[in-house]
Formats: C-alpha cells, sequence, structure tokens
C-alpha cells in the first residue's frame, strides 16, 4: 500500500444533516470518533476508498475493533449506520468510503502510488545493476564507488525503501526485546478454553501489550481468562474466548468479577512478590 500521511476533512463537516443525526445516537461520541478512523484508515491504505489490512486483504469487524481499540458492538452499529445514511459501501467483508474521490485529493495520492512505484522500480533496478557489475570480488570495490556517486535524489529513495522493507519485517517478527510474556498467556488461555489463538499474532500482541502498559501484570491476564472460562465455557458465550473480547478494553471489569470458584486467585493488587507463573494445568480449581 502506498501510505498517505493526511487526508482532508472539511472545516464544516458537523453541520452536514448526517452528522448531525449521528449526534443525536446514544454512542455518538464513539461512532464518530470510528468515522474519522475509517476516512484515516482509507488514506493510509490509498487505495480507493477501501479499509485495507494490507494491499490484498480488507480489514473486516473484528479487526476495525481491535485496531481502532473500541467495542465490537458499537463498530458494528457505526458501520450500520454509515451505511444507512449512504457513507459506506460494503461488498462482502470490503467495506468502502463512498465518494472518496469526490471529497479527497485524488491526483496527490495516484502521485504518492506513482512515487512509490518508480521507488521500487529504481531500487530494482539497481540491485540488478550490481548483480550484473559484480560477478567477483575484483569488480566489488568499482561498484561501491560507482554506488557512492549516485546522486542525492537515490540516496533518498534508498533510504525510503530500506524503510518500508524494516517497516514489512516488523510486522511479522517479534521485537526479542519485547519481555511481555505472550506465549505463556496464549499457552494457559488456549488450554482453559481448548482454543489456538498464536502469540504471533500483531493485532493480539497489541491488546496485551496496551493492558501491560495501563500497569495489568501476567497474573491478572491468568485471572481474567479463569474468570471467563468458569462462566462462559460450554455456554453460547464460549466463542467470545478469545484476545478480542478478553484482553479488550473491558479486561479490568472482567478481572474484578467475583466468580465462585475462583475466589483464592489473586491479580496485580493481591499477588505476593515472587509469585511465579500459574502451571497451565493447576492454576486454579474449577
Amino acid at each position: 500500500m502506498s501510505e498517505i500521511t493526511w487526508i482532508k476533512l472539511k472545516t464544516d463537516m458537523f453541520e452536514n444533516d448526517k452528522i448531525k443525526l449521528i449526534e443525536a445516537l446514544p454512542a455518538a461520541d464513539t461512532i464518530i470518533v470510528i468515522w474519522v478512523k475509517l476516512l484515516a484508515a482509507a488514506g493510509k491504505a490509498n487505495l480507493n476508498g477501501y479499509i485495507m489490512l494490507t494491499e490484498n486483504i480488507p480489514m473486516n469487524t473484528e479487526e476495525m475493533a481491535t485496531i481502532f481499540n473500541r467495542d465490537i458492538n458499537t463498530v458494528r452499529l457505526a458501520l450500520q449506520t454509515f451505511q444507512r445514511y449512504g457513507m459506506i459501501e460494503v461488498e462482502g467483508e470490503a467495506v468502502r468510503i463512498k465518494n472518496w474521490e469526490v471529497h479527497q485529493n485524488i491526483d496527490g495520492m495516484e502521485r504518492a502510488k506513482q512515487l512509490t512505484r518508480e521507488r521500487v522500480r529504481r531500487h530494482r533496478e539497481r540491485k540488478k545493476q550490481v548483480q550484473l557489475e559484480a560477478p567477483n570480488e575484483e569488480n566489488h570495490s568499482n561498484v561501491s564507488v560507482t554506488l557512492r556517486n549516485a546522486t542525492d535524489i537515490d540516496k533518498e529513495l534508498d533510504i525510503d525503501i530500506e524503510k518500508e522493507i524494516d517497516k514489512e519485517k516488523k510486522d511479522i517478527v517479534p521485537d526479542k526485546s519485547d519481555t511481555i510474556p505472550y506465549a505463556s498467556i496464549l499457552d494457559y488461555l488456549n488450554e482453559k478454553a481448548n482454543t489456538a489463538y498464536r502469540a504471533t499474532s500483531k493485532a493480539t500482541q497489541q491488546l496485551i501489550k496496551a493492558r501491560f502498559s495501563e500497569g495489568f501484570t501476567e497474573h491478572d491476564f491468568y485471572k481474567v481468562i479463569d474468570n471467563k472460562t468458569t462462566t462462559w465455557l460450554n455456554t453460547d458465550f464460549a466463542k467470545y474466548l478469545r484476545p478480542q473480547t478478553l484482553f479488550g478494553t473491558k479486561f479490568e471489569g472482567y478481572l474484578n468479577e467475583r466468580v465462585k470458584g475462583n475466589e483464592n486467585v489473586r491479580g496485580s493488587n493481591g499477588s505476593t512478590a515472587g509469585e511465579s507463573k500459574p502451571s497451565l494445568r493447576g492454576f486454579c480449581s474449577n
């Protein structure tokens, strides 16, 4: 995707009749925030108003709830509202901002796409030239001199390409300096709920990291998992025993629920110093 760092917002957007109708809804503020987040996501994707996770994968409702850090039911309500008022178009899982080309600077966005394609093309040509001109070590020094004599523009383009490559690597390679126990938490959830969620999922890691940044601890995650598996397992709510529900914005509420059978499971406010991680098979009695 050709990333755009800006979008256009009209200064009179709150005078629009559709926005006024939305402001009359109970969850008005959250719905309007979701609208702005959709506009920003469409600009970032730069694919004619489509809300995309990657260039080929549209962002679905659950992914929106996680990335936008909003309750999934509110996101569903927002999308239904936007669709009713003709603000979005829905094609399967794909969501597109209606009349995107009317409200945004399409020429500027298309120019950004062309520049990105040109950077990639020139980068590949230079790599190919290096391979052709440096078949052995004897020619390597000459090639290095040639590359060092590249124009300032070429150097800047190389830097942009390297940044894009680094960004893609960060999306799929876990940060080794990150000490958050993603694997332990997901292993515990999978065993308790009989699921198979991956600790390498970027969306799941973002949720867990957000809770750790708020001061919650590893043991808090185990308690939330115990509380909700005790109340939801083998019920219609079992489908919600998933990271985006358990580790989302309602985490503190789940943590402080008084669930029969889990009274002796302590979270961050009651853990003793040096208390070790519970066994996956015996953290609490059910």
